[in-house]
């Protein structure tokens, strides 16, 4: 019997199932619709329609949205938080920020733990570690009693200085242990041992009332997994483009935040490099939302500072990603002054885009794709029928009429604002940080990226598109693409000029045996271990930090800090050689390599495309009505060649190749289109 890879990857609408069998390497997929109220249900619905036999399943990787739509929706269990005297509110004050300044009436979201449930215990360790105020263990005892009684399930301790002395914490989590033996307990100097407290509470507090949930969710997928006769590690998938067991979820389960993102990212920066392009944006556009991602020298973007919900950031690094509201469900609509605008209001899976018939009547990116008909009438193989003329009438009601114009110059209008919304966001993350976007290969996935991949990079300059073979799941297909790792980091404030060597160095090994310690648990042998370092820097006197790349041995901070002036000057337009250069903090990255699928290349010899299963009028702006072939992505053997306009449907997406651009299929079965003009 063969073995397979499995790797799902759920989504708000659909849960996607990508099944690559290492004897043949070929590659299955299949979807089936999410269950909201219980998403292991849809993940084996997945696994039992792709006809998965778990017995013969070598490695099964998860993306999910668990994590992340329970901090949207706040369906947390009971949870307090056990702090310093005087810091109660730590959470609450924040920053003094908010998302929009000029905004008096909008305020941020409240914290994830209420007041009420905020404890205070006497304490105090100062900046040096030095013990100021023992911990009172009659209020800590007194607090930890009050708790049961609540039948509080989860606890954050969070104390202002423990990241330079955690005793008081280990000591608060002892006596609540003892006094709550079910109850699961974060504290901040193990989850986050950095120095500012708002940042450090709120990934803490985060951490804590996600505890309960996504280790429950975790143990039972494993444990159905493992009765259906999968043997192996369920691998999630987590914020930093990384996996992580169960048993290392249970005690960060925050680091699933951003789960279901990262994948995207990782499989996009994978298709790029088939292709032979080290510059690659992924473009990934599904019903509701587009993700952009960056990749640079073949090495996506990593954040350490993003949130699910403004205010309240989570410091552990994740894939750096920026997500905006363009996707095949995106309402388009008039504003109050009568101009024409598209998303972030989604028409969502319910009741979905007008042409879906069901009870949506705002025009959508998906009804003005089939009133100009580059989507067909007919999606994801027969099972969703679309109505063209319930499209029709949404896009004349809402836009058409009151601006004057006809149908087709509506729809092609929405399109227009759609395509420069994402054009905008991929500026943000390309010319914003310094790169150029005509430097890189746009890769097109999603369920709609494909549909708009060439249209975006025309309005960037970008010269190629890159569509993979299974646009629909490539999100699923990164999650077989990536290994465990974890991300360490402690504070060593000092000037780089300045720094002991050796002491330097002793802190990096510190580091070094904890996550070598973590990867072992993780069943990771010693050979298969790759250790990173990382120092984060600064010129004296700013506030923000760089994160650069540091060797080991004599000179490795020198060299590290030549690359830091070099990344200055990238990102921020000028370099000061002569400015002392600050450590702020140390990093380090833990990956334990996991196999990679060995997929297929094919013989791409050139040849012209076969012909068209059939051709339509598609309508294109500034031309009008042309009659296109229309393809079966099935029927393209790799090397086939053709010039726009074509539309090439499949299962899960639909490409459309416009008008002056010419396309090709890659010895990997990517369809790469080339704009002329770019």
């Amino acid at each position: 019997m063969s073995k397979q890879r499995v790797a799902v990857d759920v989504g708000g609408t659909f849960t996607d199932v990508c099944i690559f069998d290492e004897e043949t390497r070929q590659v299955r997929v299949t979807k089936v619709p999410s269950t909201p109220s219980d998403p292991m249900r849809a993940v084996l619905d997945g696994v039992a329609r792709g006809e998965v036999d778990l017995a013969e399943v070598s490695l099964f990787s998860h993306g999910t949205t668990v994590a992340t739509n329970a901090l949207i929706t706040r369906n947390f269990r009971p949870a307090a938080l056990v702090t310093t005297t005087g810091f109660r509110d730590v959470i609450e004050i924040r920053d003094g920020t908010k998302d929009d300044l000029w905004d008096a009436y909008h305020d941020v979201a409240p914290p994830y733990i209420r007041r009420r449930d905020r404890f205070e215990v006497s304490e105090r360790i100062d900046f040096a570690g030095q013990v100021v105020t023992p911990l009172d263990e009659r209020e800590a005892r007194r607090i930890a009693a009050l708790l049961r009684k609540r039948e509080v399930q989860t606890v954050a301790v969070c104390f202002v200085n423990s990241y330079v002395n955690p005793a008081h914490e280990i000591r608060m989590r002892e006596i609540l242990e003892e006094e709550l033996p079910d109850a699961t307990i974060s504290t901040s100097a193990e989850i986050l041992p950095e120095i500012f407290e708002h940042d450090r509470f709120t990934t803490t507090v985060a951490n804590a009332v996600l505890a309960p949930l996504v280790s429950g969710y975790v143990s039972r997928l494993a444990e159905q997994l493992g009765t259906g006769g999968y043997a192996g590690d369920l691998l999630l998938l987590h914020s930093g483009g990384g996996s992580m067991t169960p048993r290392m979820v249970q005690r960060y389960p925050v680091r699933l935040a951003a789960s279901g993102i990262a994948a995207g990212a990782i499989a996009a920066r994978h298709v790029a490099a088939q292709c032979g392009y080290p510059n690659a944006i992924g473009l990934d556009m599904g019903g509701t939302s587009t993700d952009i991602s960056l990749v640079h020298g073949g090495e996506l973007r990593v954040t350490k500072e993003w949130s699910v919900e403004y205010g309240y950031p989570i410091i552990f690094p994740s894939i750096e990603v920026l997500t905006i509201g363009a996707g095949g469900g995106s309402i388009a609509y008039l504003d109050e002054a009568g101009s024409l605008r598209n998303g972030p209001q989604s028409a969502g899976a319910a009741p979905g885009p007008a042409c879906y018939a069901g009870g949506g009547t705002e025009p959508t990116n998906s009804d003005a794709n089939l009133v100009l008909n580059r989507l067909g009438t007919s999606l994801a193989g027969g099972a969703k029928v679309l109505r063209p003329e319930l499209a029709e009438k949404a896009i004349l009601d809402d836009i058409a009429q009151p601006l004057g114009l006809d149908v087709e110059q509506a729809a092609s209008a929405i399109l227009k604002v759609a395509n420069a919304n994402m054009a905008d966001a991929v500026r943000l993350i390309s010319i914003r940080r310094g790169y150029d976007p005509r430097d890189f290969a746009l890769v097109a996935f999603g369920g709609a990226g494909a549909l708009h991949g060439a249209e975006v990079a025309r309005e960037l300059g970008i010269p190629t598109v890159i569509v993979p073979a299974n646009p629909g799941v490539t999100s699923a297909l990164g999650c077989l693409l990536v290994d465990i790792r974890h991300d360490l980091s402690a504070m060593f404030g000092t000037l780089a000029h300045e720094a002991d060597e050796e002491e330097f160095e002793n802190a990096f090994a510190g580091l070094e045996a904890e996550a070598s310690a973590r990867l072992r648990h993780e069943g990771v042998a010693p050979q298969d271990a790759v250790l990173q370092r990382l120092v984060s820097m600064r010129y004296l006197g700013q506030w923000r930090s760089l994160n650069v790349k540091c060797g080991s041995g004599r000179g490795a901070l020198a060299e590290a800090v030549q690359l830091f002036h070099e990344q200055h000057e990238r990102e921020y337009a000028f370099r000061r050689d002569d400015t002392p250069v600050e450590i702020y903090q140390l990093g380090l990255t833990a990956v334990g390599t996991t196999p990679k699928p060995a997929f297929i290349a094919h013989e791409a010899a050139r040849r012209p495309a076969p012909p068209p299963l059939k051709t339509r009028p598609v309508y294109f702006d500034g031309i009008g009505w042309l009659d296109t072939p229309i393809h079966d992505r099935a029927a393209l053997p790799a090397g086939s060649e053709l010039t726009g306009p074509a539309v090439i449907d499949q299962l899960d997406s639909t490409t459309l190749v416009p008008p002056g651009t010419r396309a090709e299929v890659d010895e990997w079965l990517n369809i790469r289109i080339h704009l002329t003009e770019a």
